[in-house]
C-alpha cells in the first residue's frame, strides 16, 4: 500500500555542508539536486500526490545571503524544470504567503500553476513562504469576513491546500522529530516517519525503505480495524 498524497519536510541542508566545511547556500544546492531526483523517484512509484517543504515563513529570519541563495534555487527550479513538468503530466501547485516572495518569484509561480494545470499524471505541491499557523489564521480570517458557521469540510476548503488530500505519510530528514509548523491542520491522521539522515543525504532507496514502512502500518482513524482510504 503506498500513500496517496506524500509529504517531506526536507530538514538539514545547512548541517550537511557544514559538516563538510562548506557553506550553506552549497547545502542548499546539494538538496536542491536530491530533491528533483526524489521527486521523479517518488512518482515513479506511484505517488499521486508529493508536498515538498521547501521554505517555511520561519526561514525568512535567516541571513539575506542565505535567503538570496535560496531564492536563486527557486529561479532556477521554475526557469529549468516547468517544461519537464508539462511533458511528464505533473501538476504544480505553490502554497504559503506569496507577499514574503520577491515579484520575479511570484511570476514565476502563476507562470509554473497555469503551464502545467492540465497535468493529471500527479501533483506536486511546493510549500514555499509556508507556515500552518499562518495558514490557519488566513483561513479563519477568510471564515469570518463570509459569516455564517464552518465544517471541518468547508473550513478544509479555506485552506491553501483546498482540493488536494490530506497527506498519508510526513518524512522529515534530518534527524529532528517534529513537524515545524508544516500542514498542522492537514497531519491529523498522518503517519510520521523520521530518518537522521540530512536531507542531501536521503536516498532513492531510503525513500523506499520509508514506504515499506507505511505499508506495514495499520490506519485506523479512530476505530477498531485497520485499512486506508
Amino acid at each position: 500500500m503506498l500513500p496517496r498524497h506524500l509529504a517531506i519536510i526536507m530538514d538539514g541542508n545547512g548541517r550537511w555542508a557544514e559538516k563538510r566545511l562548506l557553506p550553506r547556500s552549497a547545502g542548499h544546492r546539494a538538496g536542491f539536486r536530491r530533491m528533483l531526483a526524489l521527486a521523479e523517484h517518488a512518482f515513479s512509484c506511484g505517488i499521486e500526490y508529493l508536498t515538498l517543504y521547501a521554505l517555511s515563513a520561519e526561514n525568512f529570519r535567516r541571513p539575506k545571503e542565505e535567503l538570496d541563495a535560496l531564492f536563486d534555487l527557486l529561479r532556477a527550479y521554475f526557469s529549468e524544470q516547468l517544461a519537464r513538468l508539462k511533458e511528464n503530466g505533473v501538476r504544480l501547485r505553490v502554497i504559503g504567503d506569496r507577499t514574503l516572495l520577491p515579484e520575479d518569484i511570484v511570476r514565476m509561480i502563476k507562470q509554473g500553476e497555469s503551464l502545467t494545470a492540465g497535468g493529471t499524471r500527479a501533483t506536486l505541491v511546493l510549500a514555499v513562504a509556508y507556515g500552518a499557523r499562518q495558514e490557519i489564521v488566513s483561513a479563519v480570517n477568510r471564515a469570518v469576513e463570509q459569516g455564517g458557521r464552518q465544517s471541518m469540510e468547508s473550513f478544509s476548503a479555506l485552506l491553501d491546500t483546498a482540493g488536494i488530500p490530506d497527506p498519508d505519510l510526513i518524512i522529515r530528514t534530518g534527524k529532528e522529530k517534529r513537524l515545524s509548523n508544516f500542514l498542522l491542520w492537514q497531519a491529523a491522521y498522518c503517519e510520521l516517519y523520521f530518518s537522521d539522515k540530512m536531507f542531501p543525504a536521503f536516498t532513492n532507496r531510503d525513500l523506499d525503505r520509508a514506504l515499506e514502512d507505511f505499508s506495514g502500518r495499520k490506519r485506523r482513524y479512530g476505530g477498531l480495524s485497520g485499512g486506508s482510504r
